[in-house]
């Protein structure tokens, strides 16, 4: 059975994601801030019979937009090939949702009007004529909520008769009077020779001619009926272009939809006087975005949010590294096998017990920032920085690639497709590396924990995370004055309303996220703790006074530590370290595996080291543990983010620049920061 092909389009933060949630129960990230999609996202599920393949655009305010999100948006939207639109708007905002609508209708599609978020406009007392809108318009229409799943079903329903139907998309919209009477002029020609064209009635040709279609008028160019047209038009545009005193027909259009847009919301909204309180946004905003109080606001939250994650995340810790202990001590008992013992205890089991054991702590990171962005915080903190950055070559807009990079650079990077200059883009992605992702922070909970109290270990966590933020900016502004001269773009975002996220969108993004650290744990991280086993017990060194300490500085491991080691000596690591920070290139979660069988192998470990933690702070001096720390927040992300770095910045060279820059940079500050505290 083929599939019915539905596109999903709108401006941003209309909640398409959450609608195809709704639809499908699929799992979709959601946020309520600009540049969640960045790319088409593709489900498929059955209804009705119906195999049913939906694909999610981009938000896009307009099909001519510029950003690399708006153009995946208006490349498929013009040259893939599908059944269905289902335009989805904003109830809230209807004036402004109707103008990419009024473009969708160019497209000689299906389409279906889909009011999202109509349970919050009852709440603000706006009332909707959804029947008129239908009757104005000439599309079926849909009130719907993706929070209450009110109408969904309906929807469905429609989208499925409309498939079935042989109904084409004709247009009710009517334009003013002076683009009227021309567009009867055109029609009443194009009538008369009794003119065909595909599904196009005579006046959708007659606007497409009118609005200076590109497509249509290449394709009609070379018929004989345009030798008889082009006077006729060329007159029509003229009294056009008089009437509004400009030739620029996109501004034309753009006074036409505007006009159309504003009278479609006063026949079909109202809003009783004397009902609307004052909006909540505001009230809130008047606290959280106030020039005085909204960055230190913005810190607090973020402190309180690594405060959490250490504390809170500490507690299940004790429990998950005392059954992996216990499940390795009762497998290890039941293995002969000296060496295979050996490869499944200290090596697959520890190796990836010692990845799994920070699992609360990311899974309270991810839900932290899966609340900044659902409930449209986000947006607002980058409004409020934009003066800010501004000092260092950038501007708001930055920052939410930027703070999506504390979770993961891989989507940090395809965020940056929302900023429309390249020069900007470019800095950003350069930077995005400098916000320890979620892969790092079970590296920093390991050295915080082993060196500093449980009362102090949040404060230092959130230390480290600024402190990268803020070498980050100084990287931007230093990449701005060198590298990527220019001015950078002024910033133009959506401002959401507040929304309070339920429980299962919230359980949706962190549980997605928990589990893709876990797939990773249990495949590559797992495959590379076998590795790092392999190479730090052969090859087998036999004698009397050979230490498990001697076996392995002379293992394969030890060998390639050792000799890449004169690099990092002036930073203070020993081998064992200098191999975790390359093996992390693969993977950050992989520095904490290797460390895992690197110092939890030897004479000194006894019934008394009971976790990682005491042996990195037995083995490792204090100085040497800040500078690897440094080092860890610097350098180059893993490898399937590097990747996606050099694919989003567009040529293999800006890795190798990425590679050259944070290497150095991480050097230098992780040699300034050992010596520092040498001294202290």
């Amino acid at each position: 059975m083929i599939p019915m092909k539905i596109v999903l389009a709108g401006q941003p933060n209309v909640g398409k994601s959450s609608l195809i949630n709704a639809m499908s129960n699929s799992r979709l990230k959601v946020g309520n801030f600009s540049g969640v999609t960045v790319e088409k996202t593709e489900i498929c599920f059955s209804h009705h019979c119906h195999e049913i393949e939906m694909i999610d655009l981009p938000g896009t305010y307009s099909i001519n937009g510029f950003s690399q999100e708006e153009q995946v948006a208006k490349n498929y939207l013009l040259n893939e090939d599908y059944d269905i639109i289902i335009n989805v708007i904003d109830s809230t905002h209807l004036t402004r949702n109707l103008l990419l609508t009024l473009e969708l209708f160019k497209l000689n599609k299906k389409i279906v009007l889909a009011l999202n978020m109509y349970d919050e406009a009852k709440k603000e007392n706006i009332l909707i004529d959804v029947a008129q809108i239908e009757a104005l318009t000439g599309i079926p229409t849909v009130a719907v909520s993706a929070n209450t799943k009110e109408g969904i079903e309906e929807l469905l329903t429609i989208v499925h008769e409309l498939y079935d139907s042989e109904y084409r998309f004709k247009s009710n919209i009517s334009y003013s009077d002076a683009i009227e009477e021309e567009i009867y002029v055109i029609k009443e020609f194009l009538d008369a020779k009794n003119y065909k064209y595909n599904d196009l009635t005579t006046r959708e040709m007659a606007i497409r001619l009118l609005i200076e279609d590109n497509e249509f008028f290449s394709k009609l160019h070379d018929k004989p009926i345009f030798m008889e047209l082009q006077p006729l038009l060329l007159k029509s545009l003229d009294k056009i272009y008089t009437y509004y005193e400009t030739k620029d027909i996109k501004e034309i259009q753009s006074l036409e939809y505007h006009a159309i847009a504003r009278g479609i919301r006063a026949e079909t909204v109202t809003s009783p006087k004397g009902k609307t309180p004052k909006q909540f946004t505001k009230k809130v905003d008047n606290v959280l975005i106030n020039k005085y109080f909204g960055i230190p606001l913005f810190l607090f939250f973020m402190w309180a949010l690594f405060q959490l994650t250490f504390e809170i995340g500490s507690i299940p810790m004790d429990y998950i590294d005392m059954g992996f202990t216990w499940f390795g001590d009762a497998v290890g008992q039941s293995i002969a096998h000296e060496g295979l013992r050996s490869l499944i205890v200290d090596g697959i089991i520890h190796g990836v017990g010692a990845v799994v054991l920070f699992l609360p702590n990311i899974i309270i990171l991810y839900i932290g920032i899966a609340l900044l962005e659902t409930t449209g915080y986000m947006s607002r903190v980058a409004f409020l920085l934009d003066g800010f950055f501004h000092k260092f070559g950038l501007h708001g807009k930055s920052f939410i690639p930027l703070v999506t990079g504390f979770g993961c650079s891989v989507p940090a990077y395809m965020a940056t497709r929302t900023l429309k200059n390249q020069k900007d883009r470019l800095i950003t992605l350069f930077i995005i590396g400098f916000m320890s992702c979620g892969a790092r922070l079970p590296i920093y909970v390991l050295f915080a924990g082993a060196f500093f109290t449980p009362a102090q270990a949040g404060n230092v966590i959130f230390a480290i995370y600024i402190f990268g933020a803020f070498l980050g900016l100084i990287m931007a502004k230093v990449l701005r004055l060198t590298a990527f001269k220019g001015e950078d773009e002024p910033f133009v975002m959506e401002m959401p309303k507040y929304r309070l996220p339920t429980v299962k969108l919230i359980y949706t993004i962190v549980s997605s996220e928990a589990w893709m650290y876990l797939k990773k744990a249990g495949t590559f991280i797992l495959a590379a703790t076998i590795i790092i086993w392999f190479a730090s017990n052969f090859p087998k060194i036999e004698g009397e006074n050979i230490t498990a300490k001697d076996k392995l500085e002379q293992s394969y491991l030890g060998i390639v530590g050792k000799s890449s080691q004169f690099l990092f000596e002036p930073l203070g690591f020993d081998w064992r370290q200098t191999v975790a920070l390359e093996t992390g290139l693969a993977a950050k979660e992989v520095v904490v595996a290797t460390l895992g069988i690197l110092y939890n192998v030897g004479e000194d470990l006894d019934e008394t080291s009971q976790s990682l933690m005491g042996e990195i702070k037995k083995q490792i001096p204090f100085a040497s543990a800040v500078s690897f720390i440094v080092f860890v927040m610097i350098y180059l992300p893993c490898f399937a983010a590097s990747m996606v770095f050099m694919r989003e910045a567009g040529h293999p060279k800006y890795l190798a620049y990425l590679f050259v820059l944070t290497t150095s940079v991480a050097w230098i500050m992780s040699f300034i920061a050992y010596n520092v505290a040498l001294l202290l």
